[in-house]
């Protein structure tokens, strides 16, 4: 014979069920947060808003090609190796300075290894780049420390390098440098003071005649 419990049920049955609920509602909140929260290498790999430091994501693989470019051209002019200098001119290359001296690749190379310059340093940044084919225009900004007329000077201003593609690198074939004025704003207070000391100047000679 079977006997089969007697079944629990009415007050009995609901005061156990009120003893497991608080249980059962824990283990549900605790998978359900699991479930929600991501994991350490979720959040590590998951972009961010900012970009953190030491990231370089915005720059452009062609400004980032070409200033390598350019950092070769400073670094051949800094250290006056000719070798270096002529792996990054074209044969065909016109240098048209700020004060607008024309130059070409021989003139230049001459002008770097005979070391008359002791002053000579030169670095350029990369702005923007365009590519038209087999002809790249590398747009930025330069600092030029060299000598004018004896005197030790650091030019600043921008300048536009127009390359060839050539055996599958790149060489400048043009140049063309433009100066920053910097000391308009200086020129422009100085006169400025200046105006309230010519007004005595013009009131005494009105009344000189009389």
């Amino acid at each position: 014979m079977i006997f089969e419990e007697p079944s629990q049920s009415g007050p009995e049955s609901i005061a156990r069920m009120n003893r497991f609920f608080p249980l059962i509602s824990v283990v549900l909140l605790a998978y359900v947060a699991a479930a929600q929260t991501p994991s350490s290498d979720t959040a590590a790999s998951a972009p961010s808003g900012a970009v953190e430091p030491g990231v370089t994501t915005t720059v452009s693989p062609e400004v980032a090609q070409f200033q390598k470019i350019e950092d070769s051209w400073s670094d051949a002019v800094n250290r006056r190796d000719q070798y270096a200098l002529e792996l990054v001119l074209s044969p065909l290359f016109v240098d048209v300075s700020a004060q607008g001296d024309v130059t070409t690749r021989n003139q230049q190379v001459v002008a770097v290894i005979s070391g008359q310059d002791k002053a000579l340093s030169l670095t350029q940044r990369v702005v923007t780049v365009r590519m038209l084919g087999d002809i790249a225009v590398a747009n930025g900004t330069y600092t030029l420390h060299h000598k004018v007329n004896g005197a030790e000077i650091e030019e600043k201003g921008v300048f536009t390098h127009v390359f060839e593609r050539e055996r599958g690198g790149w060489l400048c074939i043009n140049s063309q440098r433009t100066v920053l004025r910097q000391d308009n704003s200086k020129q422009k207070k100085s006169s400025t003071a200046e105006t309230p000391f010519h007004i005595p100047f013009l009131t005494k000679s009105d009344k000189g005649p009389q």
